[in-house]
C-alpha cells in the first residue's frame, strides 16, 4: 500500500525502485522487471535520461515515426513524429503527398520576439515610476549587461521595456514588460534570469528615490510568458479549385465544403476544440521529436485562438479567383540550440533530419506540420468521413490487445481491407476464426 517517504528524491536509483516496487504494485518483482526492460543497455545513454528530471525511474517509450514528402519552400523534408495517436503520421503523409503535386507549402516568420514580465505591486502613488522611465530602463538594461552580452554578440538581446500600468485590472498591479530575441535557443533561461536582475534593480532604484517608499513595493514575480503573440509564424498552400478534386468529390464542391468547415470552427467552440486539437496533432509530434517544449506552445496557441474574445479556428480558408488558399498562423516559440537539443540522441537525430535547421525554419515546419494535419482531417470529414480511415489505423490496436499472433493479423487485416472495423466486429471475426464462442453484448 502506497505511504508517505521523506527523504525520497535523496536514495539512490535502486532504493527508490525497491520502494516504489514494493509499495505500489500487487507484483513489486515483476514491475521492478518491466521498469529494467525499459533502460537503454548503454549506460552513460541511461544516465543522460535518468538526469533529465528528478526520480527517473526508467524510460517510457513512444513511437517515433516519420512522414515523407513536405515540400517546404522548395525543399523536401521527411519529417520526424513522436506521437502514440494511431493516424496522425499517415495523415499527415497523406497531406505531404497531396500538395507535394500541387506546389508544395510555403512558409514565413511575421515575428520572432519573446516576452517576460516583473510583476509588482506599488500601494503609493507610483507616478515617479512613470516620470523617471527613461532613468530606470537605462539602469535595468545596465543590470542585465553580463546576462545578454553573449545573445547581442548573436544578433539577439532586450529589445523593449515597457512599465505598464494594471491597476484597472488589479489594485496596485504594475507590470515591467520586456521583449527579447532569442536567435536559436526558446530562451527560458535566458529571459528568467535577466527578469530576476531587472527585480533587483527596480527596488534598489526604488530605494534610492526621494519620491518612492520601498515599503510600498512588493515584487511578485518574475517570469516569461509562454504567450509569444509576437513570436509568430504563417504556413500556406494554394492552388486552383479544379485541382481538389478528392475521394469523388468535385473541387468545387470540396472548396465549398471545406470552407463552411472551417466557418464553423469559427462559429462553433466546441468543434474549434476538436478542430484545433487536430492541428497540435501535427505540431505536437514535431515539438517532442525536436526536443521543444510542446505544453508551452499549446498554451500560447490556444490562447492566440481566442484572442478576439471567442475560441476559434487557427487555420484560415479563402476562395477568390478560382484559387483556393488554406494558411496557418501561430505563435511559436522553438529552440534547436539548448535543452535536450544536444542532450537526447533522437533529438539530436530528429533536427539532422529536417537538415540541422535554425530556430525560424523549424518554426516554419512545425507550423506546416499543423496545417497538413488539419488540412488531412478536414479531408475526410467533408467527404468520406473520419472513421474509415481512423479505424484502418486502430485495427492493429485492436488485434495487439487481443494478443492476435501474425498469421491472424494477416487474415484479419485482409478481411477489413474493404469494412471499417469496428470493435466489436474485429472482436467477434477474431473469436471465429480462433473457433471460439463470440462474446455476448455487455460481457
Amino acid at each position: 500500500m502506497n505511504k508517505p517517504i521523506k527523504g525520497f528524491s535523496k536514495l539512490s536509483k535502486a532504493a527508490k525502485l525497491e520502494w516504489l516496487t514494493q509499495n505500489n504494485f500487487e507484483h513489486p518483482d515483476k514491475t521492478l522487471e518491466l521498469f529494467q526492460s525499459y533502460w537503454h543497455n548503454d549506460s552513460s545513454v541511461q544516465q543522460k535520461h535518468d538526469d533529465f528530471i528528478e526520480n527517473t525511474m526508467t524510460n517510457y517509450y513512444m513511437p517515433f515515426g516519420v512522414a515523407p514528402n513536405f515540400q517546404i519552400n522548395g525543399k523536401l523534408y521527411t519529417l520526424p513524429m513522436a506521437i502514440e495517436e494511431s493516424s496522425v503520421v499517415a495523415a499527415a503523409s497523406k497531406s505531404a503527398s497531396f500538395w507535394l503535386q500541387r506546389g508544395g507549402f510555403k512558409t514565413e516568420v511575421i515575428s520572432t520576439e519573446k516576452i517576460g514580465h516583473v510583476h509588482f505591486m506599488y500601494e503609493g502613488n507610483a507616478q515617479p515610476y512613470f516620470n523617471e522611465f527613461e532613468n530606470l530602463e537605462n539602469q535595468l538594461r545596465e543590470s542585465t549587461k553580463s546576462l545578454t552580452a553573449n545573445m547581442e554578440a548573436r544578433g539577439g538581446g532586450i529589445t523593449s521595456i515597457k512599465l505598464v500600468d494594471k491597476t484597472a485590472q488589479l489594485d496596485h498591479y504594475y507590470q515591467l514588460e520586456v521583449c527579447f530575441e532569442t536567435c536559436d535557443s526558446m530562451g527560458a533561461n535566458f529571459i528568467n534570469s535577466n527578469l530576476e536582475e531587472m527585480a533587483k534593480r527596480l527596488e534598489s532604484f526604488t530605494s534610492a528615490h526621494s519620491g518612492l517608499d520601498e515599503s510600498k513595493l512588493e515584487v511578485v514575480m518574475r517570469i516569461l510568458s509562454n504567450y509569444t503573440p509576437n513570436c509568430i509564424v504563417r504556413a500556406s498552400v494554394s492552388c486552383p479549385i479544379e485541382d481538389l478534386e478528392s475521394e469523388g468529390t468535385s473541387g468545387e464542391d470540396f472548396a465549398r465544403k471545406f470552407k463552411r468547415a472551417i466557418a464553423i470552427a469559427n462559429a462553433e467552440p466546441y468543434r474549434a476544440t476538436t478542430h484545433n486539437k487536430g492541428i497540435m496533432n501535427g505540431v505536437d509530434a514535431l515539438i517532442i521529436a525536436t526536443g521543444n517544449d510542446f505544453r508551452a506552445v499549446e498554451a500560447a496557441c490556444h490562447t492566440y485562438a481566442s484572442k478576439s474574445g471567442q475560441y476559434s479556428s487557427l487555420t484560415h480558408c479563402k476562395l477568390e479567383d478560382g484559387v483556393f488558399t488554406y494558411w496557418i498562423e501561430i505563435p511559436l516559440a522553438l529552440g534547436v540550440v539548448g535543452g535536450l537539443t544536444k542532450l537526447h540522441p533522437l533529438v539530436v537525430k530528429a533536427l539532422e533530419m529536417l537538415g540541422k535547421p535554425n530556430a525560424e525554419e523549424l518554426m516554419g515546419i512545425v507550423a506546416v506540420s499543423g496545417l497538413a494535419q488539419n488540412f488531412a482531417a478536414l479531408r475526410a470529414l467533408v467527404t468520406t468521413g473520419i472513421q474509415k480511415g481512423h479505424m484502418k489505423m486502430h485495427l492493429l490496436n485492436i488485434l495487439n490487445q487481443l494478443e492476435a499472433t501474425q498469421e491472424e493479423k494477416a487474415v484479419i487485416t485482409e478481411y477489413f481491407k474493404d469494412k471499417v472495423p469496428h470493435h466489436r466486429e474485429v472482436v467477434n471475426y477474431f473469436c471465429t476464426l480462433r473457433g471460439q464462442p463470440i462474446p455476448k453484448l455487455g460481457s
